[in-house]
């Protein structure tokens, strides 16, 4: 008998439910059926460039992700498959809606366990009404919680991933980073380390566009990537700094009502940071969504989770000389080990990257020139 795509996926579904009593069918299948329609809608990239209802702009974008795309596979060893040869227009700005929630007084963000996947620090939901219903319930629990929409996810190849309409808005840069770091998911996956997993595709992403953008050689294009990143280093700086300040209240002795007013004077403190900063930046609003509402715990364990671990296999990357064939296989082999010894193993690259930082920075140019070699 042939089953169908969401039978395939529901059994999936059930099965999660014999192992994990925490999940719900409801939950489950909404996954299920979101994912198959998804799929359902793809149509071949080629085929939508050709079609005369095609606005021009787009088809230039699709163009232009064929083009990123054969880049991944050619330049940066990433998987060849179907992924990202079809495009899906699912009528929405986000295929789907992440909430985040973390305890009032804890940065450490709420699991879900799964079978396929291990355990994940958010949970998805492919109906924006049915996120902000669980995130209103978690609200009510006391816990501080983080709503966002997610462009486009991967599937670790067990789809073929389409290009969504929600990307189809992006910018070059940004449509490159989406398919270096969707594309990188697909390379090695630890079940129940979203921090591995995140700041791995993360670096591949990094590696990727700024190898694109030595060999575009658009001296706009690649302005215009510094100032990004200057501009987020900025701010991943000063929400680090923050959840610093609040992980030392969280692990004092003060009372708890104490701590939730140390809490809110940390977060006024840091929204007038954030003024400062952006009008250093002459007013650039692009972080301006992370303050409406104010920054929580959520927020701060989202950034933890695709930001922390970047510098160790960045480093990683340097140790390997640029081969991206032998840092994959490098990291295939740590995704093997233990918790432990993976934290121990990009502790000390961490380590590494820090010093090689301060050495930069403290180097004349011509120090400089060779170390950067």
């Amino acid at each position: 008998m042939r089953i169908s795509l969401v039978s395939k996926l529901f059994i999936i579904a059930v099965s999660t439910i014999v192992l994990n009593g925490c999940a719900t069918v409801h939950y489950l299948s909404q996954a299920a059926n979101g994912e198959s329609d998804v799929l359902k809608r793809a149509r071949p990239i080629d085929d939508v460039i050709a079609d005369p209802a095609t606005p021009l702009p787009l088809a230039d974008k699709l163009r232009l992700a064929e083009t990123l795309r054969a880049y991944a596979i050619s330049e940066l060893k990433l998987p060849d498959n179907a992924s990202y040869t079809r495009y899906a227009d699912l009528g929405r700005p986000y295929v789907l809606w992440n909430v985040v929630s973390t305890p009032a007084l804890s940065l450490s963000p709420k699991q879900s366990c799964f079978p396929i996947v291990g355990c994940v620090a958010y949970r998805g939901y492919y109906v924006e009404g049915e996120a902000r219903s669980w995130a209103t319930d978690e609200k009510a629990h006391g816990d501080d919680v983080f709503m966002y929409g997610v462009p486009a996810y991967s599937t670790l190849g067990w789809f073929a991933d389409p290009l969504l309409n929600s990307t189809a808005r992006y910018d070059e840069i940004s449509l490159a980073r989406l398919i270096f770091h969707e594309l990188a998911h697909q390379i090695v996956y630890v079940k129940g380390d979203s921090a591995f997993n995140e700041a791995f595709a993360t670096s591949v992403e990094l590696e990727g566009i700024e190898r694109w953008l030595a060999m575009r050689n658009n001296p706009a294009l690649t302005k215009a990537y510094q100032d990004g990143e200057v501009r987020q280093a900025a701010f991943q700086a000063m929400m680090q700094a923050t959840r610093d300040q609040l992980a030392v209240i969280y692990a004092g002795h003060d009372p708890d009502e104490q701590k939730l007013a140390e809490k809110k004077a940390v977060q006024a403190a840091l929204l007038a940071r954030y003024q400062t900063l952006k009008a250093s930046w002459g007013g650039f609003s692009g972080y301006d969504a992370w303050f409406a509402p104010m920054p929580n715990n959520a927020h701060f364990a989202s950034l933890a989770t695709y930001h922390a671990l970047v510098p160790a296999f960045r480093e990683l990357i340097r140790e390997k000389n640029g081969d991206l064939p032998a840092f994959y296989a490098e990291v295939k082999t740590l995704a093997q080990k233990n918790g432990a010894a993976r934290d121990k193993y990009l502790a000390a690259l961490s380590v590494s990257a820090e010093s090689r930082k301060m050495q930069l920075q403290s180097s004349s140019p011509a120090v400089l020139t060779s170390l950067l070699r």
